[in-house]
């Protein structure tokens, strides 16, 4: 594992009670909206890449869906099985190891934010094999151009910044077709809306 990947987990397993806190309520609807909108079938089978504490893990299963969970943090693994009373991957992004066409849909919600530049487009060729014909995807992630480590008083993270313009060429070189995009926070000016949300497709 590489060390960016070590230190960052490190530093969510350090607060793996107080991020579950902080972020369970947070309101991502639009995003899993968007994703289940975009599916070739309603209900389906979804991986929650990055899924954390299981917020949208237990959404998605409310919903009528199947869903698996993938963490590389241990403590997130055991608070999303809790949670959800499901299956929950330990894997890093860099290291997958997913079964072929196999979801309908991948939740990527503030989790590809801490892959680096240099290695998008593998993990998204990964994503791409796994997904069945015509399946969705949908990308939450930092907007802007930076890349490295985001210093916490806890550890660090490693956080890259995306722009729609820079990332839109990572999907479509791993095959995706880009359906389309909007900004979050909602009802705010463009330049104040932190984060950038893409949906896109395999091919059928």
């Amino acid at each position: 594992m590489q060390q960016h990947e070590q230190l960052t987990i490190a530093e969510y397993q350090a607060t793996a009670a107080s991020f579950r806190e902080g972020t369970w309520d947070h309101d991502v609807s639009q995003n899993r909206d968007a994703l289940v909108a975009a599916m070739p079938r309603n209900p389906g089978k979804i991986l929650d890449i990055g899924c954390g504490p299981g917020r949208d893990l237990v959404a998605f299963k409310g919903q009528g869906h199947t869903v698996i969970g993938l963490d590389a943090t241990p403590a997130f693994v055991e608070m999303a099985q809790q949670a959800s009373g499901g299956e929950v991957w330990q894997q890093s992004f860099l290291s997958l190891d997913l079964p072929p066409e196999t979801f309908d849909g991948i939740f990527a919600n503030a989790s590809l934010i801490h892959v680096p530049r240099a290695e998008m487009v593998r993990v998204l060729k990964d994503l791409w094999r796994s997904l069945i014909k015509g399946g969705a995807i949908v990308m939450s992630m930092v907007r802007g151009d930076s890349e490295g480590y985001s210093a916490r008083s806890t550890g660090y993270r490693y956080v890259v910044g995306w722009e729609y313009e820079t990332l839109a060429p990572c999907l479509e070189q791993a095959g995706f077709e880009i359906l389309h995009h909007y900004y979050r926070p909602p009802g705010l000016p463009c330049e104040a809306q932190s984060w950038l949300v893409i949906v896109a497709r395999r091919g059928l």
